[in-house]
């Protein structure tokens, strides 16, 4: 769970305050930054598509890799594509394109976060769920310190592009992290 936490709070930071720094360093005027800010909202209401994530088995990953990891593994690869384009973007010469690729990947976050909290409710019973919680905390607080000041401390020294294309191998955590875990049995977890 510590590094799953890892994985879910990496992109946070990235989208917003990581972002918000990089535009205005490329000198994006501070009312295109705050629209931007409107990113944040997907995670808010990712109780809409959660549903979806809950039932749905996809197509080749699901066989491989069972309900809860393959959607974990399809939302980490989302992050990290999102990350490298945005890394190779330009906001002073295409803010529109920072914009999608941001809210690509807080899309994908959020959906890393319901396939998390699914994995995680159904892989230990309820009197382990607190120790569960309180690792992925520890793993999330950890990430946001690599999003934001591991980030920027990289950008100062290599640039923006070093900046997010190290953020990206970093979904790597992730990605092994769910490689390694077992799908957990959801009709064990439905019968506590």
């Amino acid at each position: 769970m510590l590094l799953l936490g890892f994985s879910a709070g990496l992109p946070f930071f990235l989208v917003f305050q990581t972002l918000s720094a990089w535009l205005r360093q490329d000198g994006i005027q501070r009312a295109t930054i705050g629209m931007l800010a409107w990113v944040g909202i997907v995670y808010s209401i990712k109780f809409l598509w959660a549903p979806v994530v809950d039932r749905t088995k996809l197509p080749v990953l699901h066989r491989l890799f069972g309900r809860r990891r393959s959607w974990m593994l399809l939302a980490q690869a989302g992050i990290a594509i999102g990350l490298l384009n945005l890394s190779f973007s330009d906001p002073s010469a295409d803010v529109l394109r920072v914009a999608m690729w941001a809210l690509f990947v807080a899309f994908c976050a959020a959906t890393q976060d319901i396939s998390i909290d699914a994995w995680r409710i159904e892989s230990a019973p309820p009197e382990m769920q607190g120790a569960m919680a309180a690792a992925y905390q520890l793993g999330y607080r950890a990430a946001l310190i690599a999003g934001s000041a591991g980030a920027m401390t990289v950008a100062a020294g290599f640039g923006w592009q070093a900046s997010y294309t190290t953020m990206a191998a970093l979904v790597a955590v992730g990605v092994i992290t769910t490689l390694a875990s077992r799908e957990p049995d959801a009709g064990a977890a439905h019968d506590t």
